[in-house]
């Protein structure tokens, strides 16, 4: 097998990872333009798209639901290998976000082969696919799961992702729709993925930093399906492109309530002003506010530039009772999971005049 050639992947692309999903506003109008048949026409049919929820629960009648998903993106890293890891981790998180465990998946692959850039032979042409399939099936071999087939295409720009399939415990299953008044948030993975995806496209983000966005895109979000057995956990999603602001939004919505965010509690990647001052951040920041900002209270560049920054394989959004916080605690620690501080607290729908207010 001839070795994998170097490939810019970010340079084949306009965009990259979650920051190139269809704008949240956008997305709503368009869905807003078609008829989709009502829920209950299809009796097994638990969970669908009408709160925007991370997967479909289908009632197959036995004592588990199975949860159906797909996700995939421009490439977000230069490495293919790497940009097959962090799709699958990412692809594979909505399964986790329902409480669920994976079961299998599949490969969605779109190749550009014709790109002008790209001047390699069949072979080479070969060879970087086969890295990013071998990413993937790294992180699926994490989640004890094969990559049991899939569908790939000849594409203008490098796509990557998976269609997953899951189970879950009727009783485990959780929704962004089960979030209470008085519940507290916890976020799982630090914020700033997009930002440091805008530099390495830029060529500007050091190694160091590399390292640490890669081993936060790549670990799996496995404890969802731990805090899931916890009766005092609520709700959860997980924080993608639409960013944290968006997701946290999509869980108000749902569940009927509003939100606090203190925003010095929020957990970050580091050097993120320098990565702003000398990189900018992603279009998707921009598309964010615009589609929700209207919901959300001021906000400082700063704060807008972080919070909607959009999530590539983001962590989970919990939402749990305040007395279970230090049950909540134990099961982050038992995962390595270091950030256990609340960043946020749930109320009543008409508490603020937005339905999230963003405190210091």
């Amino acid at each position: 097998m001839a070795d994998t050639p170097t490939v810019r992947l970010t340079q084949l692309c306009h965009s990259g990872g979650c920051g190139c999903k269809i704008a949240p506003g956008l997305l709503q109008e368009i869905l807003s333009k078609i008829s989709l048949p009502a829920q209950h026409h299809y009796q097994q049919l638990v969970v669908g798209n009408a709160l925007s929820d991370d997967a479909a629960v289908i009632d197959l009648n036995s004592d588990h639901y199975s949860l159906l998903t797909t996700d995939f993106f421009l490439p977000i890293v230069d490495d293919p290998e790497d940009f097959g890891k962090i799709a699958a981790a990412n692809a594979l998180s909505d399964i986790y976000a329902m409480g669920g465990t994976p079961v299998a998946a599949l490969a969605l692959v779109g190749w550009p082969l014709n790109h002008p850039a790209l001047q390699l032979s069949s072979e080479e042409h070969a060879a970087v696919v086969a890295a990013i399939l071998r990413g993937a099936q790294e992180i699926c071999h994490r989640a004890y799961i094969p990559i049991a087939g899939g569908h790939s295409i000849d594409n203008a720009e490098p796509l990557f992702g998976l269609v997953a399939l899951g189970t879950v415990p009727k009783s485990h299953l959780r929704t962004n729709a089960g979030a209470q008044p008085g519940d507290v948030l916890f976020l799982t993975k630090p914020l700033g993925a997009g930002i440091y995806g805008a530099a390495i496209k830029k060529g500007t983000l050091s190694e160091e930093d590399y390292q640490q966005f890669l081993e936060t895109t790549t670990t799996l979000n496995a404890v969802g399906s731990a805090l899931a057995q916890l009766p005092a956990v609520h709700a959860l999603t997980d924080v993608t492109g639409f960013a944290l602001l968006g997701h946290l939004l999509e869980l108000c919505t749902a569940s009927g309530v509003a939100a606090e965010l203190f925003f010095s509690r929020i957990p970050t990647l580091p050097n993120l002003s320098h990565y702003i001052a000398t990189s900018g951040v992603p279009g998707g920041t921009k598309r964010n506010w615009q589609s929700y900002g209207h919901l959300i209270s001021p906000l400082s560049e700063e704060q807008r530039f972080l919070l909607c920054d959009p999530q590539t394989s983001g962590g989970l959004l919990i939402a749990a009772d305040p007395a279970a916080t230090s049950e909540v605690i134990d099961i982050l620690h038992t995962h390595q999971i270091p950030f256990t501080t609340p960043i946020g607290k749930l109320h009543p729908p008409d508490a603020f005049p937005h339905r999230i207010t963003v405190r210091p």
